[in-house]
């Protein structure tokens, strides 16, 4: 009860600072020249054994990226120690960028990126899994690593994202409008985001977050969401192991009609849904314009018809007040040109509930 409660004062103190003169800004690079379309290099990939084997090949029908041949020049996961694994995508080393990471299975366990870094002409991303009580455990997961600049040519929607300190300082970020996006710190676990230029006055589009930490079992989510015409302001909390709000770095997308990690058309197949106890219509989006549905609780089943296109991904996040996380109960299924997810949530310790999420799929085309 006492960190809910210290929500609700801190999100009333958040809103009554003026934006200007609450976020904490950065200096960043200069923009790279204007970009016909993001991302500038992407990956992804879908863990399917928890214990691979040295240089070991995921499944090739869930992965996928921007790299010269990518069905000739796959991601291979190396295992360094328990629920401990880098995962190694060929071809697009760069600086910059974020990666997302989700848990997939339904014993309440969770994973973030401990960081990733350019390997030779490659690109790392550590990826750490953690049980109920902080312990490291072998895991399921679906990652991935993109970086985008410069404004896209119009292609409807938008996207951005921005990679946090555990102080509000902004450690890379992207815009698709040509914005800054800004950070404040609040107490302890709680930050405020904002992406001007981004979204529509009332909700509209996708969020992921994932906690970025080496020290320990990190867990971060969507708090709350204050749309605007000026952009979006998103609040993100994030729990230790033991549900304690935590300082941590994060990593936080946000898209509206484009992938997960960044394009629209290619891909031409991909859709994003929130539920929040109910779906807002502009959060639920099918990019051939088929109607995406939800049913069932723990775990729920998102259902998106004629995007079932291979290879593909898929990433969940929570999204509310207090230590509830989410994550994906088993690898999204295709039937035909249908692709059905299965966004699972916990409570603090572990057992599965009802919540509210964010969740993405996409297709590479």
């Amino acid at each position: 009860m006492s960190v809910r409660l210290s929500f609700r004062a801190l999100r009333s103190a958040l809103l009554a600072l003026a934006l200007p003169a609450a976020l904490v800004t950065a200096t960043l690079p200069a923009a790279a020249p204007a970009q016909a379309a993001v991302p500038d290099r992407y990956g992804f990939a879908f863990l399917d054994n928890p214990t691979p084997p040295p240089a070991y090949v995921p499944d090739t029908t869930r992965q996928w990226g921007s790299w010269p041949t990518p069905s000739s020049n796959p991601v291979k996961v190396d295992q360094v120690g328990t629920g401990q694994y880098v995962v190694h995508f060929p071809l697009i080393a760069g600086p910059g960028g974020i990666a997302h990471a989700t848990a997939v299975g339904r014993t309440g366990y969770w994973c973030q990126v401990k960081g990733w870094s350019t390997a030779g002409t490659g690109q790392d991303v550590a990826v750490n899994c953690y049980k109920p009580g902080g312990a490291l455990v072998n895991s399921l997961f679906t990652v991935l690593y993109t970086t985008s600049s410069g404004v896209p040519a119009p292609a409807g929607g938008s996207y951005g994202y921005t990679y946090s300190s555990p102080v509000g300082a902004v450690l890379g970020q992207y815009n698709s409008s040509g914005g800054t996006n800004t950070v404040s710190h609040g107490s302890t676990g709680i930050w405020k985001a904002w992406l001007p230029g981004l979204g529509a006055a009332t909700q509209a589009g996708n969020f992921q977050v994932t906690a970025v930490d080496a020290a320990q079992g990190a867990r971060c989510k969507v708090a709350d969401w204050y749309p605007a015409a000026t952009g979006q302001t998103a609040i993100v909390a994030c729990f230790n192991a033991a549900n304690a709000p935590y300082d941590t770095r994060w990593t936080l997308s946000y898209s509206v009609k484009r992938a997960v990690h960044g394009p629209a058309f290619p891909p031409k197949y991909f859709g994003h849904l929130w539920f929040n106890g109910g779906v807002p219509a502009a959060t639920n989006f099918n990019s051939v314009g088929a109607a995406n549905t939800l049913a069932g609780s723990v775990p729920y089943s998102v259902t998106m018809p004629s995007v079932a296109v291979v290879p593909d991904t898929s990433h969940t996040t929570a999204y509310g007040a207090g230590p509830n996380y989410c994550g994906e109960a088993m690898p999204w299924n295709r039937s035909g040109s249908t692709v059905t997810l299965y966004p699972i949530c916990f409570n603090g310790s572990g057992s599965p509930v009802t919540g509210s999420f964010f969740t993405a799929y996409t297709s590479a085309f």
